[in-house]
């Protein structure tokens, strides 16, 4: 069983900054395509980034420049540094795992909030 801990919301001024962590167990985390999404009520989950390793890294129009996501395959950890925030990236952020060839499997954590505001 596939289980992924998210960390690190909270609430943060718009133009600051946070870093979120996700821990992941239960599988070998290299086989994984690490990502993390992002959902407000009403609207679809939406990709932030993902990464498959360090150099192979995927980024949303709208924090491209702001956010960086990482892996620490050692740690089993994947990270989300974003920077500059505004209050359109009040959301929930979610960390998925998606097998890098079974595309069927796919695991979620539970989210952590993240709201930018004054």
């Amino acid at each position: 069983q596939v289980q992924l801990v998210e960390s690190g919301g909270g609430l943060v001024q718009p133009g600051g900054s946070l870093r979120l962590s996700c821990a992941a167990s239960g599988t070998i985390f290299t086989n994984y395509i690490m990502g993390w999404y992002r959902q407000v009520p009403g609207k679809q989950r939406e990709l932030v980034a993902n990464i498959i390793s360090g150099d192979k890294t995927n980024y949303a129009d709208s924090v491209k420049g702001r956010a960086t996501i990482s892996r620490d395959n050692a740690k089993t950890t994947v990270y989300l540094q974003m920077d500059s925030l505004k209050p359109e990236d009040t959301a929930g952020y979610y960390c998925n795992a998606q097998h890098i060839l079974a595309r069927g499997l796919s695991y979620w954590g539970k989210g952590t909030l993240v709201t930018v505001s004054s």
